[in-house]
């Protein structure tokens, strides 16, 4: 890794964070028949999937996993696309993932794009919370909360050998 760069999370801690993710979906909603995972590509994304293998192991709840693209710096400009069906969304608990909490942008459109399906309950899972809003949004859970400046950038990797997320 560059010098540059200032590891916050390896990859031990994301499996951690990870795991108490799933954990805390449970408990708040350990009735639901279906569970629907929604990540923003493509970060948010694997976050999701890593977050579905361990409710897989620890829920009897089924999960659907969907993936969220949209264009993060002019979202209105451009079309919203899921992976799955979106109407699927209607009267179920969906959670939203994604990596990094910056400005609150792209979480704020994908959150009105579900709101469009008529989800009964959405939740908002970060990995890292930046604290820089531009937008009137928050996540339910975070996994690290980062003071950093604005010139900074928060970076994550899902690699095949290993995982972090550092500082820029």
């Amino acid at each position: 890794m560059a010098k540059d760069k200032i590891v916050v999370l390896e990859d031990e801690q994301i499996g951690h964070i990870v795991k108490r993710f799933a954990h805390r979906i449970v408990e708040d909603h350990h009735k639901e028949k279906k569970i629907i995972l929604v990540g923003i590509l493509d970060n948010g994304y694997e976050l999701a999937k890593r977050i579905q293998g361990h409710l897989e192991k620890i829920s009897s709840s089924a999960t659907e996993l969907m993936s969220i693209e949209l264009d993060k710096s002019e979202p209105l400009k451009t079309d919203v696309n899921f992976s799955g069906q979106p109407s699927d969304m209607k009267g179920k608990v969906v959670i939203l993932v994604d990596d990094v909490l910056n400005s609150g942008r792209t979480l704020v459109h994908a959150l009105a794009e579900i709101l469009k399906y008529d989800a009964r309950v959405v939740n908002t899972f970060v990995l890292v919370d930046r604290i820089h809003r531009d937008f009137p949004v928050k996540a339910d859970h975070v996994g690290m909360t980062l003071s950093t400046t604005i010139q900074e950038r928060v970076e994550v990797k899902f690699g095949s050998k290993e995982v972090y997320a550092y500082l820029k």
